[in-house]
């Protein structure tokens, strides 16, 4: 049984998701410009936990809120003029996001990457998935929940400076 097992006794209080390939053609607030499926399975997984904030993290622009206002692109994490991991701790000390946790990272193996970078014990309930099925099944149970959740408070895993 690993910490991802108990997803369904706490509300994180970040949840952070990947963006996507599929996005609108125009300027948009985040929480709008990614239309893709995965994405969509990923935001309902993250709303479902009642994270106390809620995250995307943009190939291109690294973390943005949902009313972040950004023009569509065409960059996937890993390309050379992808957002890095130090520029992504960087952004988390500006936003304010450096927490003690819980943290969850809903993504592929590059996205939870980059979020380990800044939050090491990040919950990542889609590991061990192997391939896009599994994943978007996992997603589909997140968001179903689990009868009688609970919302008791975890321990805390210190802070990074």
């Amino acid at each position: 049984m690993t910490a991802n097992d108990h997803l369904d006794c706490f509300e994180p209080e970040l949840v952070v998701i990947p963006c996507g390939s599929r996005k609108l053609d125009r300027r948009a607030p985040a929480g709008d410009l990614y239309v893709g499926s995965y994405h969509r399975a990923c935001r309902r997984a993250a709303e479902a936990l009642k994270p106390g904030r809620l995250l995307i993290l943009s190939a291109r622009y690294g973390l943005l809120d949902l009313d972040d206002v950004i023009e569509p692109y065409d960059t996937p994490h890993g390309a050379a003029d992808s957002i890095t991991a130090d520029a992504v701790l960087e952004q988390a000390r500006q936003r304010d996001v450096i927490l003690g946790g819980p943290v969850v990272a809903l993504g592929g193996a590059r996205h939870v990457s980059l979020v380990r970078a800044v939050w090491p014990e990040a919950l990542t309930p889609l590991a061990g998935t192997r391939g896009m099925g599994e994943q978007m099944a996992r997603l589909a149970e997140l968001r179903r929940g689990r009868p009688g959740r609970r919302t008791d408070s975890v321990e805390r895993g210190p802070a990074i400076p």
